[in-house]
């Protein structure tokens, strides 16, 4: 079986030309999430990662960040938060807009029922790449009283920008030889 995370990522991950346009290599890692070994690996090695930062909740995006996030947060001890896309969620909502690589969007918390305010907070997704959605998220925690002390993800997309968009946060790549 696998010897490291890096490994069954590179054994695992789909990768995908021309999506989701032209010029563009989609790495999906749907067969890494899918296969036990691999995926234990993986939030294994955040979860390792992520003690010194001593998080009081893992901020997982949507959507694979949700499936990432949950597992490390088990893995931690800690709750997860559930950052959603616009309009998953019922009014009142905290709202963050953001630029996309392909277009924009925006994250969204309950406004109602959450309290953040002081809270250390890991924020978990499968991919950096602009970095957009990890700084809307941080931007949107910040505005709720929480404090983003870390981010995490699988892998890195280099000559994005992500990680500079990042600057001054802590930054987890499971996949550093990417």
């Amino acid at each position: 079986m696998y010897q490291s995370a890096q490994e069954a990522i590179a054994a695992r991950t789909r990768f995908v030309p021309d999506f989701p346009e032209a010029g563009v290599v989609f790495e999906d890692l749907t067969p890494v999430l899918a296969d036990p070994a691999a995926f234990r690996l993986v939030v294994d090695a955040l979860c390792a990662s992520l003690e010194p930062y001593s998080p009081d909740l893992i901020g997982g995006l949507d959507a694979r960040g949700f499936l990432l996030g949950s597992a490390v947060a088990y893995c931690c001890d800690t709750g997860i938060l559930a950052i959603r896309k616009k309009g998953k969620l019922p009014p009142p909502v905290h709202t963050q807009e953001y630029d996309l690589e392909y277009g924009s969007a925006a994250l969204e918390l309950p406004a109602e029922g959450l309290e953040l305010q002081g809270k250390r907070v890991v924020l978990v997704d499968d991919v950096l790449a602009t970095g957009g959605t990890l700084n809307a998220a941080r931007q949107l925690i910040d505005a709720c009283g929480g404090e983003v002390v870390a981010c995490a993800v699988v892998l890195e997309v280099k000559g994005l920008g992500g990680r500079e968009n990042l600057e001054g946060i802590p930054l987890v790549v499971v996949n550093q030889q990417q």
